[in-house]
């Protein structure tokens, strides 16, 4: 394990390098875009933004019926307008009012998210740091959770959809829907840039197709619109209290994605994602949704798949092979999401390192994660494998989706009272309602956690174990090194009175710590006896910002005649490249040849020690995790020629 940086090692301590500000105004932030530029982005954002929630209709209202008509006397009425209108107001609040309207305006730097939001309350909160990077870390477990049930719902039900086409392909769903699967999987290795060029026209075609099927069965039976009347969900659930959690669950998952609104804030901006949602994807969904309803009160038959048997015969397998290209592109969003919050995660300190390949020469956001994609195809198989059909798998899903709502919306509250300055009662006055939505929906969805919930639950729990293991390992390897560590300028004093055999080139030391003497430094001064002509004391730290401007990314200290401590910034959505960095010092007046640099960087060899403040199974944990993390030559993108690799032992 090398040594890493600040940020890994203590991750509490990240650099804060802006101001706290006020409510931004409705459209600070936003840039200046030209008409046909928003168009493009607004297009973009519905190809990959709203890909999770826009395959919902395939399945939230059948089963949110099923469940109400399940085993209790309710009449086939009364449970469509009271579901309708459930399923209509929860995209209003949960989707419209929290995520869009009001979540929206919490960036940084134009950038949103689980983690983001946790930078921005540890910035604004003084205490409790670590509290909120473990709830921060809480979120992000729930989120792989999702990673890995969306593929699997999504793609399950848009193949089903085949069994209504002609009933001798079931027995080929499952089979069908791994193929597809294991295709997707497999294409991330070599970027999806040229094919996400297609995702914004093909999920447009999918939304202008669920606005028309909706239209078309409207009319059959017009009565749905009672169910804007949001008092016949409120009357529904009270009537039927005994069986009203199962049916807040159930219709939960007409709003499961909307974390991806938030999500995706910096890669399209806050207002083509209002406008795409407002404009076209709410209305598209609504119209579908009712549209169902519709068809499920001329036709009682129809609520074994009422989405498809809108569809026409002759049109059933082209909307059929169209409704799998839109839960592939969702599943795609999703599995480029979990390559995002693993990086965040990564530098942020929850997380080792991990292989990074960059899959395109001219937009660093396009990369790929070869563990992490491995991680998440072995558990899309075995959820379809186990659970075989998307009804079964949809017992498993909201809890994970829920769950990390519950967090952002507890992280919000934060925020607000501080970094917004409302005042706490101000900020519960705004969030706790939504707060409250959000509690409801994960407490519905525990009432399947024998059924399919524990699934999410066992996943987000083993993820959250490995997070704080490498966070307190970290930390205890951090505090016992600190032990054995020599003051650097105690270290260039001893030096300046007995000066080794010099030797020409410039040597960059990485370290954790700008104030102590790398361990590769001593080394090399313990075993060849020389030091170069110039010498760099390198620390590579992490903002709580997603981005860090070149200006502000190198600060240069000359600590001795021939020492000089130099600290590089990136931000937590910034992959490290200390030879680019390192390029900014020549307009700071340092001057050196990339090519006679050596760079040394300690490898430590971890072992279990009988003082460790772990027990020794959480100790053997953080072994492995260090073991197989990334090289940090690759990690911090040095050339592998110029690296000199130093080992020793530390125990824990």
């Amino acid at each position: 394990m090398s040594d890493i940086p600040a940020s890994a090692q203590d991750p509490i301590n990240t650099a804060a390098s802006h101001k706290d500000r006020g409510v931004p105004a409705l459209d600070e932030g936003e840039h200046h875009v030209q008409p046909a530029s928003y168009r493009a982005l607004v297009l973009g954002s519905i190809g990959v933004v709203f890909g999770d929630i826009g395959t919902s209709p395939l399945y939230a209202l059948r089963e949110a019926i099923g469940v109400a008509m399940g085993g209790s006397q309710v009449s086939l009425h009364e449970t469509v307008l009271g579901v309708l209108s459930l399923i209509l107001w929860s995209l209003v609040l949960v989707v419209t009012f929290k995520y869009v309207l009001i979540l929206l305006r919490a960036d940084n730097n134009g950038e949103g998210g689980t983690l983001t939001l946790v930078a921005l309350a540890q910035r604004s909160m003084k205490r409790g740091r670590g509290a909120i990077l473990m709830l921060g870390a809480v979120g992000a477990a729930l989120f792989y959770g999702d990673a890995v049930i969306t593929p699997a719902i999504s793609v399950l039900s848009a193949v089903e959809g085949v069994k209504l086409a002609t009933p001798a392909l079931e027995a080929y769903v499952v089979p069908i829907t791994v193929v597809i699967l294991i295709a997707l999987f497999a294409v991330q290795s070599r970027g999806t840039g040229k094919v996400a060029a297609l995702f914004g026209p093909v999920m447009a075609v999918w939304f202008i197709g669920l606005a028309g099927l909706g239209i078309m069965h409207i009319a059959d039976q017009p009565q749905v619109f009672q169910a804007v009347n949001p008092s016949h969900g409120i009357r529904f659930l009270i009537r039927h209290a005994d069986i009203s959690l199962f049916i807040l669950g159930a219709v939960c998952l007409s709003v499961t994605g909307a974390e991806a609104l938030y999500a995706d804030l910096g890669h399209f901006g806050r207002g083509p994602i209002r406008t795409a949602w407002l404009v076209f994807v709410f209305p598209a969904l609504v119209l579908n949704y009712f549209g169902q309803g519709a068809l499920v009160l001329s036709d009682p038959t129809a609520v074994e798949n009422p989405f498809y048997r809108m569809v026409p015969g002759w049109l059933l397998l082209p909307f059929v092979g169209l409704a799998t290209l839109a839960t592939i592109i969702a599943s795609q969003a999703v599995i480029t999401g979990a390559f995002s919050l693993s990086r965040q995660a990564i530098q942020l300190g929850l997380l080792p390192r991990l292989a990074i390949r960059f899959t395109s020469a001219s937009h660093s956001g396009q990369f790929y994660m070869p563990r992490v994609n491995a991680l998440l195809l072995i558990g899309v198989l075995l959820l379809v494998a186990l659970f075989g059909s998307s009804s079964a798998l949809s017992h498993a899903y909201g809890i994970s989706v829920f769950g990390a709502m519950v967090v952002d919306g507890i992280l919000a509250i934060l925020f607000i009272w501080k970094g917004w300055r409302w005042g706490l009662l101000g900020a519960l006055a705004l969030m706790l309602p939504f707060l409250s939505i959000d509690i409801a929906f994960f407490s519905a969805n525990l009432l399947k956690l024998f059924s399919g919930g524990f699934v999410p639950l066992m996943l987000a729990s083993l993820l959250i174990l490995v997070m704080w293991t490498w966070v307190r390992g970290s930390a205890i390897l951090y505090a016992k090194t600190r032990k054995a560590d020599v003051m650097l300028d105690e270290l260039v004093a001893m030096l300046e009175k007995s000066p080794p055999h010099r030797v020409k080139g410039t040597a960059v030391f990485l370290t954790s710590d700008p104030d102590t003497a790398p361990s590769c430094l001593l080394h090399n001064l313990k075993h060849n006896k020389v030091l170069h002509e110039k010498n760099v004391v390198l620390t590579v730290r992490t903002a709580d910002t997603p981005r860090v401007m070149d200006e502000e990314r190198v600060t240069i200290e000359h600590v001795a005649d021939s020492f000089w401590r130099v600290e590089m910034t990136y931000g937590y959505m910034e992959m490290p490249n200390v030879p680019r960095g390192l390029a900014i010092l020549r307009k700071l007046g340092f001057k050196f040849d990339i090519m006679s640099t050596s760079f040394f960087l300690s490898r430590r060899s971890i072992r279990p020690s009988a003082q460790s403040g772990m027990p020794v199974w959480q100790d053997r944990l953080f072994i492995a995790l260090a073991r197989n993390a990334s090289d940090a030559t690759d990690f911090f993108q040095i050339p592998t020629g110029r690296v000199v690799e130093v080992g020793t032992q530390v125990a824990v």
